[in-house]
């Protein structure tokens, strides 16, 4: 690397600036009056010897002059003219940062390093474990590795800095291929699989400091999609036969109602109805509304309200832990019809929370009486490396089965900084509505795949294999240290000292594993970017070593030019390796190598261990939403699942507990029982479920 030799001097009494004011025969013209003078100085070569002719100017700047034969220069300056750029042919371009007192500044320049401006470019080389002409995968691992728009430059980003985020979101399938709404996006993602995400710009924002698309509602009538967000004010509802396309158009100039959080329900005899609500104040609402300009041709209904005092799960807080800030939000109603009958989804107590969930209540007509289901919250996921899945909407995929995207809380640069998941969900033979969110964030089989076990149990059966990890790293900037690789937790991350090609993260697996698919989650440190950009990609490799000396390369995204955030890495055959390098080459808006966890996934050689015994459930007897959760450790295993249920046959809930052996669950209804059991989870796989024990 060259570096310049920099000499300066200062001089005293430095003139402040000013602004004088014309007008015009249009408009005022804010003219800078400012101090003008010169900064001299010498340019001379790596041997100390003048150079003459070489270029010295201001950075950004027209204003320049050439050296002469002694390597003087005299460039004319003001105080905001702080960066001298200097440069000779063979010679390195140099850029010198003086203070505004500085009026002598001398340059030594080096010798022009050799070889090509910027890394070597070549396509990205196939191996037998990942082909990137042939991307595709059968599996997919939560949270989703969809491009996550940038927040505009607004309030938000000005105190944390930027970073992506999306909510709120709903499928739905149209024309055989899945869509994506969620908010904040400028755009939409459509998918054939529900693992392979493709995004398609849109023109639906008008403010863009600001997300006026947030919470959007799609709905689908025969052949055309239609398509608007949240209002108070009143937005257009647009529509669309060919949204892939582009081509949309405006069905009305403005909604009427003042829906928040809204969702349009097309129910089997053609009529139309409108969902919406988004407080702690006020319960969701209803109405029946015109097919042809979307006004209300019913009466507007109240239907649900929290009750935080008897269901656990409603409660504020990061743990269901605050009845004393804020009374819980109920907001994003979606609703499904199965079997004949309505059940009616909304999300609490709060996006920001990792208890963030999705409850149902159940009726014989879309607009009620609906009765809380005994099974709630039908969605919930508050452990594991993703938490949260509340504010969602479920849809059926081209086979009839049915699957929830839901808002996953992150909230570490901001409170409504959050990622999208997706559940596969059933309907028992009750009628009860459920979603599996057990091994959520694990690998599992997408909707290409029938899994044997039935529609819910898509888990592949590949274990973590890289939690608690040590972990090495080329750099590091400031305190965000290597052993955030492996935490297991998505609000923590890495970051080296620079976005610079070669920076790298390695992972010592401790022996030699069966490799099966990696997940590399990249997170914002130094980013400049917001809103959305269409150069915004990452790009790396993977590489894999049983000695931490001779490498082989695994995964080469070296010429990537898609945006994956949280980047899945289905191996297309097994990888039996260590050690798991993952070098830079490219990060998007001039930042930082950053990785919140490079999980790696698959089997490690051993038996699987043995049944959890000792389970013990203490319902809190002055507070029955409440109860403490313990069990012995178990040798061998880095996690457990906790299921639990209604009845013996239904523990639909799971709770993931990595590295700990006791939880605090605040999500449980007065006046209902539950049954418990749990598993172990260890590289060589899961253990038998534990004994079920009763809870009254």
């Amino acid at each position: 690397m060259a570096f310049a030799v920099v000499v300066m001097t200062c001089a005293a009494g430095v003139a402040q600036d000013s602004v004088k004011v014309v007008k015009g025969q249009v408009s005022d013209y804010f003219i800078p009056v400012v101090s003008n003078y010169q900064v001299t100085g010498v340019v001379s070569d790596e041997q100390g010897r003048p150079l003459e002719g070489a270029t010295v100017m201001w950075q950004y700047s027209p204003a320049h002059c050439n050296t002469d034969a002694q390597g003087h220069y005299a460039l004319v300056g003001t105080d905001h003219d702080v960066k001298l750029c200097v440069y000779y042919p063979g010679k390195e371009m140099t850029v010198v940062t003086r203070e505004p007192a500085q009026r002598q500044v001398s340059v030594q320049l080096q010798p022009k390093a050799s070889g090509p401006i910027g890394r070597e470019r070549r396509p990205a080389q196939a191996t037998p474990w990942y082909d990137p002409s042939r991307p595709g995968t059968s599996t997919y691992c939560n949270p989703m590795n969809i491009s996550y728009n940038f927040e505009p430059w607004n309030n938000n980003t000005r105190q944390g800095g930027t970073f992506r985020s999306s909510a709120d979101p709903m499928g739905l399938t149209y024309k055989g291929e899945y869509f994506l709404f969620s908010t904040n996006q400028g755009g939409f993602h459509y998918s054939k699989n529900l693992s392979d995400w493709d995004f398609v710009t849109a023109t639906f924002q008008r403010k863009p400091a600001d997300d006026d698309e947030c919470a959007p509602a799609a709905w689908v009538v025969g052949d055309t999609l239609f398509y608007t967000g949240s209002t108070y004010e009143g937005l257009p509802i647009w529509y669309s036969t060919q949204p892939k396309n582009g081509r949309w158009r405006r069905a009305v100039e403005r909604n009427t109602l003042p829906t928040w959080d809204p969702y349009v329900f097309l129910d089997d005899d053609g009529r139309l109805y409108e969902y919406y609500g988004s407080s702690n104040e006020y319960p969701v609402k209803g109405v029946q509304i015109s097919r042809l300009d979307f006004t209300p041709v019913s009466k507007i209904h109240d239907l649900v309200l929290l009750k935080p005092d008897i269901h656990g799960w409603e409660r504020f807080g990061m743990n269901n832990d605050d009845e004393v800030t804020l009374k819980p939000f109920m907001e994003g109603a979606f609703m499904t019809k199965h079997g004949g009958r309505y059940y009616l989804q909304y999300g609490a107590p709060g996006t920001e929370f990792k208890v963030y969930a999705d409850g149902v209540y159940v009726g014989d007509s879309p607009l009620g009486p609906f009765t809380y289901q005994r099974h709630n919250p039908m969605s919930y996921k508050p452990g594991g490396f993703v938490q949260g899945v509340g504010h969602g909407g479920t849809f059926a995929d081209v086979k009839g089965r049915y699957w929830h995207v839901g808002t996953c809380m992150l909230s570490v640069k901001y409170k409504f900084e959050r990622r999208i998941g997706l559940y596969p969900v059933d309907f028992d033979a009750d009628g009860v509505m459920w979603c599996n969110t057990a091994f959520g964030d694990y690998p599992c089989w997408n909707a290409d795949h029938q899994p044997a076990a039935g529609h819910t149990q898509r888990f592949t059966g590949w274990m973590l294999l890289s939690y608690g990890k040590p972990a090495t790293v080329s750099s590091t900037d400031s305190t965000l240290t290597a052993q955030h690789l492996t935490d297991e937790n998505m609000r923590t991350y890495w970051s080296a000292a620079s976005g610079d090609a070669g920076e790298w993260a390695c992972v010592d697996l401790g022996r030699s594993m069966n490799i099966r698919a990696l997940q590399i989650n990249f997170y914002e440190h130094h980013t400049l970017q917001h809103n959305r950009a269409s150069d915004t990609y990452y790009q790396y490799r993977v590489w894999a070593s049983d000695d931490n000396e001779h490498w082989t390369l695994a995964v080469d995204k070296s010429d990537n030019d898609r945006d994956v955030p949280h980047d899945y890495v289905e191996l297309r055959k097994t990888l039996n390796a260590r050690y798991v390098k993952v070098e830079n080459l490219h990060v998007p808006g001039e930042g930082f190598f950053c990785l919140s966890d490079i999980r790696v996934f698959g089997t490690a050689p051993g038996s699987v261990p043995q049944a959890v015994k000792g389970l013990k459930v203490v319902r809190d007897k002055a507070d029955p939403r409440n109860a403490m959760i313990t069990w012995p450790a178990l040798t061998g295993a880095y996690g457990y699942n906790i299921y639990f249920g209604t009845e013996p046959g239904k523990l639909y809930h799971c709770i993931t507990v990595n590295g700990e052996c006791e939880y605090d669950l605040r999500g449980l209804d007065v006046g209902t029982g539950y049954y418990f059991a749990i598993e172990a989870l260890a590289e060589t796989g899961r253990s038998p479920l534990s004994k079920i024990i009763n809870v009254k």
